[in-house]
């Protein structure tokens, strides 16, 4: 399952878990992020251990402003509400998983 995270539910949704959060920073424009975002479902599917979050940063600016992000997709791994790795543009899903289990 993917949570879609706003300013709102962000802390409840990120801090209050033992599990790796993974967060993927994305836009509707952006291909990569398109080209992406169906391997952060599998991974969502797949591994029930992890915790899957997306951000759509033309919904929620202050959460990338929070993040600086300055370029999409960008994925943020937090454990315990600190960010433990961040990669941007797009990756493969064995890398995306290495971002979590570095």
């Amino acid at each position: 399952m993917v949570t879609e995270l706003t300013q709102q539910n962000f802390e409840t949704e990120t801090t209050n878990t033992d599990q790796f959060v993974l967060i993927d920073f994305w836009a509707s424009w952006c291909g990569p992020c398109k080209m992406l975002s169906p391997l952060v479902d599998e991974i969502a599917e797949e591994r029930p251990d992890i915790k899957v979050c997306k951000v759509n940063v033309d919904e929620q600016p202050a959460l990338a402003q929070q993040f600086r992000v300055v370029s999409i997709p960008m994925l943020i791994v937090m454990h315990h509400g600190e960010v433990v790795q961040k990669s941007i543009g797009y990756q493969p899903k064995e890398e995306v998983l290495a971002l979590i289990h570095d």
